[in-house]
C-alpha cells in the first residue's frame, strides 16, 4: 500500500510515461525493481529493457504529472474516524488481492474506496461476478437483484460494474441479502475514482463504499472513454470464481467479461430467457457454447458447491396453491413468460378490457409484470 508522496509520484509518473503500459511496467521492475529504481538508470542501461523511444520517455517527467500527484495525495488522505477509507494497492504489495495475481494482465495500480481492509482478504472463492445488460428487460432486472441477494446471504461477495441496468441491480441485491459483517459487494469501475459514473448511482456508489468496495486501475481524473470499460472487465471476472451473465445481446460487453473468465479458467453460468427477446441471444450463444445453464439461484450455489442458506425454509408448493386461487395468479397463467400483446392477452384469458386493465395495473404495482416498449408485457418470475 502506498504511504508516502514520494513512492506515489514514482509510480504516477511510470504509469503516465507515453508509450509504457503494464506489461513494460513489469519488465522494468523485473530488471530494476521498484519504480523509484527505474529512473535513477542510464539510458543506455534502459534500452537493454525497453526500446530507445520508451528509454527516452521514461527520462521525462509526463506532463500533468506534479497536479496529478498533489491531488491524488489529498484524496487518500481519509478523514479522521471514518468508516469510509482509500487507498491504492500496487502489484506486489501484500494488500494486492491474491486473485489478481492469478490473470495475466494484472493491473499495476488498483485504487480502492470503502472497506480497503478487505483487500489483502479478497480471495475468488468467495466471490462470483454478476453482469448484464445496460437496458434489462423488467424481468432480467429482477432476476440479477434477486440472484444477487441469495448469493450474498449464502456469504459471497458479488462483483460487478455499477453500470445500469443488471450491474446496479446486482449491487442491490447484494446490499440487501449480505450479512452486517460481510464484505456485500465489490465495484470495478471504469473511471477515475474522484467521479461517479452514471451519475445516477451516485447514491448506490456511496452505499457499496460503506460496505464493499469500489476499484479501479485508472488515475483520478480519468473520464467515461469507451475503450477503459471492456479493458476493467478482466478484473471483474479475475476477482471472482465465477461469472453469472442475467441478460445481454450479442454484442453486450457482458459476453467480453464472460470470454475473460473462460480464459482465466473460470466458470461461466447463464440464465436463459425468451427467445423473443433481444436481450437473451447473448446468454442463449453462451449456452450453446457450454455455459451453465441455471433457472435459480439455488442452481448456481450448487454448481459452486455453496451451502444454501434457505434450502431447509422453502415450501414452494403451498405458495403455488394459495396463489394459483387468485384471479391475477389466472392471469399470469394466461400471460406465460414471453411478450404478450394486449389484445392476444384478452383473446387468451376472455377478460373485458376494463377488468384486463385492472388486474395488470394490480400486477405491476406487486412488480409481477413490467411493461416492455411497444405496448407489450411480461411476466416477471420469481429467481
Amino acid at each position: 500500500m502506498i504511504t508516502s508522496k514520494e513512492e506515489l509520484s514514482a509510480w504516477l509518473r511510470l504509469s503516465l510515461t507515453h508509450g509504457v503500459g503494464n506489461e513494460t511496467m513489469r519488465r522494468l521492475m523485473a530488471a530494476f525493481g521498484l519504480p523509484e529504481a527505474v529512473f535513477t538508470q542510464s539510458s543506455s542501461t534502459l534500452r537493454q529493457v525497453v526500446s530507445a523511444a520508451q528509454a527516452l520517455a521514461l527520462q521525462q517527467e509526463p506532463e500533468g504529472l506534479q497536479t496529478l500527484l498533489d491531488d491524488t495525495w489529498e484524496w487518500l488522505q481519509t478523514p479522521a474516524g471514518s468508516k469510509v477509507q482509500r487507498s491504492i494497492v500496487t502489484l506486489g504489495d501484500k494488500e494486492y488481492p491474491s486473485a489478481l495475481l492469478q490473470m495475466p494482465d494484472p493491473p499495476m495500480m488498483l485504487y480502492a474506496i470503502g472497506q480497503t481492509d478487505w483487500l489483502a482478504k479478497l480471495e475468488a472463492t468467495s466471490c462470483i461476478a454478476v453482469v448484464g445488460s445496460r437496458n434489462p428487460t423488467p424481468q432480467g432486472e429482477h432476476n440479477a437483484k434477486a440472484f444477487a441477494q441469495v448469493l450474498s446471504s449464502a456469504g459471497l461477495t458479488v462483483v460487478s460494474g455499477m453500470a445500469l441496468g443488471v450491474d446496479g441491480a446486482a449491487h442491490q441485491g447484494a446490499l440487501a441479502g449480505a450479512a452486517p459483517e460481510a464484505l456485500a459487494t465489490i465495484a470495478v469501475v471504469g473511471t477515475g475514482l474522484d467521479r461517479v459514473y452514471p451519475k445516477h448511482h451516485l447514491q448506490l456508489a456511496h452505499q457499496i463504499a460503506q460496505r464493499g468496495l469500489i476499484l479501479s486501475e485508472y488515475p483520478l481524473g480519468t473520464p467515461p472513454l469507451n475503450a477503459n470499460f471492456p479493458k476493467r472487465n478482466r478484473i471483474i471476472s479475475g476477482l471472482s470464481q465465477a461469472t453469472l451473465v442475467v441478460e445481454a445481446a450479442l454484442k453486450s460487453g457482458s459476453l467480453i467479461t464472460a470470454k475473460q473468465s473462460l480464459e482465466q479458467g473460470k466458470e461461466v453460468l447463464a440464465i436463459p430467457g425468451s427467445i423473443h427477446s433481444t436481450q437473451s441471444k447473448g446468454c442463449h450463444a453462451l449456452i450453446k457454447q457450454g455455459a451453465k445453464l441455471v433457472e435459480s439461484a439455488q442452481d448456481v450455489l450448487e454448481e459452486l458447491r455453496v451451502p444454501d442458506p434457505f434450502k431447509s425454509s422453502q415450501n414452494p408448493s403451498t405458495e403455488e396453491k394459495e396463489s394459483a386461487l387468485t384471479p391475477e395468479a389466472q392471469l399470469l397463467a394466461c400471460m406465460g413468460f414471453d411478450p404478450v400483446g394486449l389484445d392476444a392477452l384478452q383473446a387468451r384469458c376472455g377478460l373485458d378490457t376494463a377488468s384486463l386493465q385492472t388486474q395488470l395495473l394490480t400486477l405491476e404495482l406487486a412488480g409481477r409484470i413490467g411493461r416492455l416498449p411497444g405496448g407489450l408485457f411480461q411476466r416477471i418470475a420469481k429467481a
